[in-house]
């Protein structure tokens, strides 16, 4: 049985091409924001949810508020194993990738 876990303060944002769940005070693992080092601070503008004590305002497309946060951390997700195989074929290859990602830390919205 899936459980429902509702939050009372919560904004949805959007960046590289996903969707992310904004807690303030709590940290989110993002695609890599370039050109910013840790300890700067970021602006996402494209709220797309924002839910504040049971008012909900949903966006079309987006809302003209913002989500402010700080990057922490700059580092690599965990490994993704590609492995091709073709049988009889005497053909296999085996690749790893790691996802380079930010941790930012939620401020406000």
């Amino acid at each position: 049985m899936k459980q429902e876990i509702i939050f009372s303060r919560y904004a949805i944002f959007t960046t590289g091409g996903k969707q992310y769940q904004a807690l303030e005070g709590k940290t989110v693992a993002i695609e890599k924001i370039d050109q910013k080092k840790e300890g700067d601070s970021v602006e996402f503008d494209t709220l797309l949810v924002k839910n504040g004590e049971g008012d909900v305002k949903i966006g079309q497309p987006y809302l003209s508020t913002s989500v402010k946060a700080t990057i922490v951390k700059h580092m690599k997700g965990p490994k993704v194993v590609i492995f091709k195989f073709k049988r009889r074929k005497k053909s296999r290859v085996k690749r790893g990738h790691r996802q380079p990602m930010t941790i930012v830390r939620v401020d406000s919205f």
